[in-house]
């Protein structure tokens, strides 16, 4: 009876598990696309990954944007930001999410990263930095509601 029990028990864990994995699989699906559209220069990809209304922190002026249409202007502040401290090929290496909260439609990833570019052409990396999101599932998937860059 106890070895039943215990492989109950055992099928029990695992299924769970596998739902947790696949859930973070897709809870990682924006943020992955979001990065990947960023490293390629493809704004339209990465914007694609945030929800309407999104709010963002990040290093640089003016820090922080927020509402409807925030991932764009967040864009085009970066773009203007990059061009006139001779910024370019920016790069981000995201890491193993240290922290992947899901609850219900929501979800909250923390990742290590580093950021890798060229400034007036010499190379600079943001190593040990921290990218944090916010998510939000609605009927189109997972969309990105919110993050932060942490620069070490």
């Amino acid at each position: 009876m106890h070895k039943l029990y215990f492989a109950f028990v055992t099928v029990l864990l695992l299924a769970g598990s596998t739902v947790v994995m696949g859930q973070r699989s897709e809870v990682m699906k924006p943020i992955n696309q979001f990065v990947n559209g960023f490293n390629k220069g493809d704004t339209a990809s990465a914007m694609a990954a945030c929800s309407e209304a999104t709010a963002i922190i990040d290093e640089f002026a003016p820090h922080s944007w927020s509402g409807s249409g925030a991932c764009q202007q967040w864009a085009d502040d970066f773009d203007a930001n990059s061009k006139k401290n001779g910024i370019t090929n920016g790069k981000v290496i995201l890491g193993k999410p240290t922290h992947v909260d899901i609850t219900g439609d929501h979800a909250y990833v923390v990742i290590p990263s580093n950021y890798t570019y060229k400034q007036k052409g010499k190379t600079m990396a943001e190593p040990g930095s921290i990218f944090t999101f916010a998510l939000h599932k609605g009927g189109s998937g997972w969309m990105i509601t919110g993050w932060a860059w942490n620069t070490k």
